[in-house]
């Protein structure tokens, strides 16, 4: 009977503890993390099986890609960050519709706008996530202190300014478990596997192909995609 059970907490040690996975080890400053996505809070006419299900976030030194792509219609949204020749860009793409931002340095990623004012308070708390040390921050907004979003990141791989552009710029460190509010969207961000391995360059080089438009503009775009 004890062995039994012994195999039975086995089990389920095996199937919650260790679905993260990291194939690289700590202190990478190239490679790939894989995040999954779900959602919360309210969301547009189409059903949430066919909305964007992961996001990868590609990192080469202080160079940066946030890539979020729906399964269908070679749709998505790219926040790409290269200090080295100045590119700060936000690309869109829906069916047809192919536009990008071009920011400047220090400028929030178009989409944001309503996590400019958020209070991040770090709180002491760690935990192991894909085999990283990280810690946790809280989260509020100034309209409503009693929801409490709850980050985690990481100081265990090497990418400079991890966080530009993003809401959550004071983070020294990659993150590892997050969120955001993206129009009326919230989406959630759990890390399932890191990979060390070589991105080449030309990842974070200026996309080809897409119409440059003012930050309005592409925040309407962001808007519709979110709502659809």
């Amino acid at each position: 009977m004890r062995l039994r059970s012994v195999f039975f907490f086995a089990f389920i040690i095996g199937v919650t503890g260790y679905s993260c996975k990291h194939k690289g080890g700590k202190y990478i400053d190239e490679g790939e993390i894989h995040y999954s996505i779900s959602y919360a809070g309210k969301s547009g006419l189409l059903p949430r099986e066919i909305m964007p299900k992961n996001l990868i976030v590609s990192f080469k030194d202080d160079k940066i890609l946030f890539d979020i792509s729906a399964p269908f219609g070679n749709s998505g949204i790219l926040n790409l960050s290269n200090p080295k020749d100045k590119i700060y860009d936000t690309y869109i793409s829906l069916l047809t519709w192919r536009y990008y931002y071009a920011a400047d340095p220090g400028e929030l990623h178009p989409g944001f706008d309503a996590m400019s004012d958020i209070e991040i308070k770090k709180t002491g708390r760690t935990e192991v996530i894909c085999g990283y040390n990280c810690r946790n921050a809280e989260i509020t907004f100034p309209a409503d202190r009693g929801k409490i979003y709850n980050i985690w990141y990481t100081d265990e791989i090497n990418v400079k300014n991890p966080n530009a552009g993003t809401p959550f710029h004071e983070i020294d460190g990659v993150l590892m478990d997050f969120f955001f509010l993206l129009g009326p969207a919230e989406l959630h961000f759990d890390a399932e596997t890191v990979y060390k391995k070589e991105v080449e360059d030309k990842t974070f080089e200026r996309r080809e192909k897409y119409i440059r438009v003012s930050r309005e503009e592409i925040n309407r775009f962001i808007y519709k995609i979110s709502t659809l």
